[in-house]
């Protein structure tokens, strides 16, 4: 079963169009959905969760639609939010068992439940601490506790990072990580930060104002492309200029040369060597080049209808 599916789905606010014909199928795993900030990303949790209607089109969550099934959807996902929203002068023990019982374990479940999950988080030795007197990570911490008291089926974290150092993000991405690998747990993972949040996921959702751009497996993503990437020790304007004569498709980023394979890639390669030689240059590189998921969002036109959502 799918984990999200949506068909046509569409969010406005007033003139401004936070999603816009948005049909995507998220299956079971670690999904990083990912783009900029304002890409309405977390305008489609929302929706997820029923904390907003959808303008047009569908959406469905575990196979449940999230405005009619809102209390089941819930009592099965577990939602990280990215503001912060914790009460400073609760203890954090008493603070994740009030939400296991909000989702309707017992009273004597959920306090065994609340200090389990404390632990997994890394909260354990705290967990009788006031919230206010928290740091930003040991916060980030109590929010994904309350998220995984329940032990949901699936996790909706929004920007789960939000405020981190480098270090307090690697650890927090590692936690996610581990809950979706060892806990058999789904989670989707809201993030605009690509080189860290696609190291954990095992596939990915990328949208750009309210649009999707790609939704497929990460390996899919990254695979070779019909590019070869060219490194010379020298400035390789000469060798460009000598391939481009031959008839090859040939552009320069940075130092490199990006050259586009024929229908006989050995010709290329052939071409490239003899190149190579003739000028009397040293090769540093010649590889196939892979597609980056930060390829998706190079040179994107800057919609004006962008929400902060």
């Amino acid at each position: 079963m799918a984990l999200i599916e949506t068909d046509s789905l569409e969010k406005r606010y007033d003139t401004v169009t936070a999603l816009a014909d948005l049909t995507v199928t998220i299956e079971p795993g670690v999904v990083g959905l990912v783009g900029v900030n304002g890409a309405g990303k977390s305008t489609l949790i929302k929706l997820a969760l029923g904390l907003l209607e959808p303008t047009g089109g569908r959406i469905t969550v575990l196979g449940l639609d999230p405005i009619a099934d809102g209390e089941t959807v819930r009592a099965r996902v577990g939602y990280m939010p990215e503001h912060d929203c914790l009460p400073p002068d609760q203890i954090a023990a008493e603070f994740v068992t009030h939400m296991a019982r909000v989702s309707g374990l017992p009273a004597a479940r959920a306090r065994e439940r609340a200090s389990e999950t404390l632990r997994h988080v890394g909260l354990y030795e705290e967990r009788y601490r006031r919230i206010g007197g928290y740091s930003t990570g040991m916060k980030q911490r109590v929010k994904l506790a309350q998220a995984l008291v329940h032990d949901p089926e699936l996790l909706l974290l929004d920007e789960p990072t939000n405020g981190l150092d480098p270090e307090g993000r690697r650890a927090m991405l590692d936690l996610v990580h581990r809950i979706g690998s060892e806990f058999g747990i789904s989670v989707v993972v809201c993030s605009h930060l690509l080189g860290e949040i696609e190291r954990i996921c095992t596939s990915l959702v990328a949208i750009d104002a309210g649009r999707l751009l790609r939704s497929a497996t990460l390996s899919a993503m990254t695979q070779h492309s019909d590019l070869l990437m060219v490194e010379t020790d020298e400035d390789p304007a000469g060798l460009a200029e000598l391939l481009t004569g031959q008839g090859l498709q040939v552009r320069t980023e940075k130092r490199a040369l990006m050259v586009r394979m024929g229908e006989n890639p050995d010709e290329t390669y052939d071409l490239i060597r003899d190149g190579v030689a003739d000028l009397d240059l040293s090769l540093h590189r010649l590889e196939r080049h892979r597609h980056q998921v930060a390829d998706l969002f190079r040179d994107l036109p800057t919609e004006a209808s962008h929400v902060n959502a």
